[in-house]
């Protein structure tokens, strides 16, 4: 018996997929006579078709990843601020030399482009870069305190 054309007409009516869908073997006439989708829903509260389960994991449920070193990233905020306060600290400390006259506007102005480009980890790599290219007018002054100038409101 070929119930081919029953079984699409439950995988329509009950809305399944047809591996879901079971005849029941000692009611294959009554299946084999039913015409119309109601004929084929009452025999599903009959009993005659029966639907299986869903095999496999659900899919509302969603697994659960674990977040290893791999899949970590870093805040760009986080980088940003850090390369904020930096250029902050280091443009301060080139201001204070200019203020003081130890170093020329030229070198001021060559610094800054190397700032931004952060060529600079620290204050203390700021420091040590003008001292080795001979930059400052005198380095020992520099090292232990520059003044400070007052900002304008």
């Amino acid at each position: 018996m070929n119930l081919l054309k029953k079984k699409q007409l439950a995988v329509r009516t009950l809305g399944v997929g047809k591996e879901r869908i079971v005849f029941v073997r000692s009611r294959l006439s009554e299946i084999k006579e039913a015409i119309t989708k109601q004929d084929i829903r009452d025999l599903q509260k009959d009993g005659a078709i029966l639907i299986k389960e869903i095999k496999g994991r659900r899919k509302v449920k969603k697994r659960s990843r674990t977040r290893g070193p791999g899949k970590i990233r870093k805040k760009i905020n986080k980088r940003k601020q850090e390369y904020v306060i930096m250029t902050r600290k280091l443009r301060n400390y080139l201001k204070t030399l200019l203020g003081n006259g130890e170093i020329s506007k030229k070198d001021v102005m060559e610094l800054r482009k190397k700032i931004r480009n952060r060529d600079f980890r620290s204050k203390a790599h700021l420091k040590e870069h003008l001292i080795s290219n001979k930059i400052l007018i005198n380095p020992q002054k520099t090292i232990k305190k520059p003044k400070a100038i007052k900002k304008k409101k």
